[in-house]
């Protein structure tokens, strides 16, 4: 499934949400310019859960918490993140305000570093993208927008098939499928049968629970709009 869009008007220009993709962007091209020796890049900006857990030993390796959430592993990877972000965080950056929505997303984005790193403690392999910060804005969405559609487009044979759902469902879907592949990473790790490559399904889950827990705290106390019923307008 993939997302297409939602129905929840914003009241305020999202600047904190467009910059944040302009960035991403930017390193992303910037990464493209090194061509293979990209990897060098990922192993010093990205989070190495081996080196974090030793931080006395560097302690610049705590910066990693940061800069590895500007890192893209490809071009689906970005364009993904990018479309998720597009599509639910100028929402979000209505509700707290743009100060405390760059917070908010950084915060979620090191909470899920952390949590990716608890569970693979001796990785050597770099976590890198907003994949964890983008967690937390969802898990924030769906708390603020429970009702609120979003539409999902769904590839048949040569046909897109566009339906909407509430926020609950589609994300509510989105977070049990990234719980249950983490489980299934971490038999698949156990029994060597990878090395904590490929999806960092751990921080999904831990940035999405911190932004369910820590959105209530970050939205201004009157935020710019809300409307519980009304969740009509489509906006693509």
């Amino acid at each position: 499934m993939i997302p297409l869009g939602d129905s929840v008007p914003r009241r305020r220009f999202p600047w904190i949400t467009y910059t944040l993709i302009a960035l991403n962007v930017l390193v992303f091209l910037i990464e493209l310019s090194y061509g293979r020796r990209v990897t060098l890049l990922f192993h010093r900006y990205g989070v190495v859960p081996a080196q974090l857990w030793h931080w006395q030993q560097n302690p610049a390796v705590l910066l990693t918490l940061i800069t590895s959430q500007f890192l893209h592993g490809g071009w689906y990877h970005i364009i993904g993140n990018m479309i998720y972000l597009w599509i639910f965080g100028d929402n979000v950056e209505d509700q707290m305000g743009h100060g405390r929505y760059l917070l908010f997303y950084l915060i979620s984005g090191v909470i899920a570093a952390l949590v990716q790193a608890a569970m693979t403690p001796t990785s050597t392999v770099p976590l890198i993208g907003a994949s964890g910060a983008i967690s937390g804005v969802l898990g924030a969405y769906m708390l603020f927008f429970p009702r609120g559609k979003v539409f999902l487009g769904i590839p048949l044979f040569f046909f897109l098939y566009i339906i909407d759902v509430p926020a609950v469902i589609a994300l509510g879907y989105w977070f049990i499928s990234q719980y249950l592949n983490g489980l299934l990473s971490l038999a698949a790790n156990a029994s060597g049968a990878f090395q904590y490559g490929g999806v960092a399904w751990w921080a999904h889950v831990g940035g999405f629970v911190a932004g369910l827990a820590l959105g209530p705290l970050f939205r201004e106390r009157r935020p710019a709009y809300f409307f519980p019923y009304d969740y009509d307008r489509i906006r693509w």
